[in-house]
């Protein structure tokens, strides 16, 4: 839907990784978790403003792919795109590549805008659409 790719940077703490020294398979979704958050931070639109307004986004689904290990102390390159936005909801492709530009994992994650006292689906905010969709 939307040209506009969202990049963001995340260096592999000590922390991120299991036993065996690679990313535990669940932190990419942490990472991909904080793209998006940066990605709204980005066009001004802080979600503790927006839970104040009695407005969350929850993930729905989730379709994940992994390909490669990433390792402590990596730099990786994490990519966010939308490919549909609906009145109340949105999907975003998202990738992570390693600093040789090998991709690591990807992911199609479904994001339902929410009323968060009553957990029901509501229109997302014009302001969210207008920043996801200007381009910037």
């Amino acid at each position: 839907m939307s040209d506009t790719v969202f990049t963001f940077p995340v260096r592999v703490y000590y922390e991120d990784t299991d036993a065996g020294g690679i990313v535990y398979y669940a932190n990419y979704l942490k990472f991909f978790e904080r793209s998006r958050t940066e990605w709204l931070r980005a066009l001004g639109i802080e979600q503790d403003f927006l839970l104040s307004q009695n407005v969350a986004f929850v993930v729905s689904q989730v379709l994940m792919d992994n390909k490669k290990p990433a390792r402590f102390n990596d730099l990786l390159t994490v990519t966010s795109q939308i490919s549909t936005l609906k009145r109340a909801s949105m999907v975003f492709i998202q990738q992570i590549h390693n600093s040789a530009g090998e991709l690591i994992c990807s992911a199609q994650v479904k994001v339902a805008c929410v009323a968060l006292q009553e957990m029901k689906a509501r229109a997302i905010p014009a302001q969210v659409l207008e920043g996801l969709t200007s381009g910037r």
